[in-house]
């Protein structure tokens, strides 16, 4: 499934930069992420409303960039609840250095980790692959970002991101609703 022009990295950035919100794209992803796979309810005011705590002090977006907000929602949970979409942490392109990527996925892991502990606030409760792959999560946000910009270094960041990947998908199984009761508001 490919990526709507309008969810590109510099498409979101403008948007977001119109509306003086000082995060990043791939922030706002991760903690989108986080909070689809800590389990928060699918209801637009449930994730918009912990989303907009994160991103914005809670308070409201401009219509035109709520809008892409709302899109990049649609995406990324169609992408995480279809393993044949083909989620994957938002990242900057291929042509960016290393280090850029690097840095992006730190910011997406830290925000990953936040909106994931919104939602899950006792963790330690969770399964034990879940908190493993938890500690593995915040030592990868705490990467250092200097790092040249060979083949050795984009085989480690393409492992880190593939970890990423594997790590927001078993979140999602273990704490999303089933799918039943997404549809028709059964609680198991």
């Amino acid at each position: 499934m490919a990526t709507p022009p309008s969810l590109r990295i510099d498409n979101l950035m403008a948007a977001l930069n119109a509306a003086d919100i000082a995060q990043h794209p791939v922030e706002v992803h991760g903690a989108l992420v986080g909070l689809i796979c800590g389990g928060i309810e699918e209801s637009k005011r449930e994730w918009n409303t912990s989303l907009l705590e994160l991103i914005n002090d809670g308070q409201a977006l401009p219509p035109s960039l709520q809008q892409l907000i709302d899109e990049l929602y649609q995406d990324t949970l169609a992408r995480i609840s279809d393993i044949d979409f083909g989620f994957s942490p938002m990242q900057p392109e291929e042509e960016e250095p290393v280090s850029t990527r690097v840095e992006a996925l730190s910011l997406w892991v830290q925000s990953f980790l936040t909106g994931l502990a919104i939602v899950q606030p006792k963790l330690n409760n969770a399964s034990a692959d879940v908190r493993e792959v938890i500690k593995d999560l915040a030592e990868i946000a705490m990467v250092e970002f200097d790092v040249a910009d060979d083949d050795e270094s984009e085989s480690a960041y393409m492992e880190l991101t593939e970890f990423a990947k594997m790590a927001a998908l078993l979140c999602y199984a273990e704490f999303a609703p089933e799918p039943s009761a997404q549809q028709t508001g059964v609680i198991h």
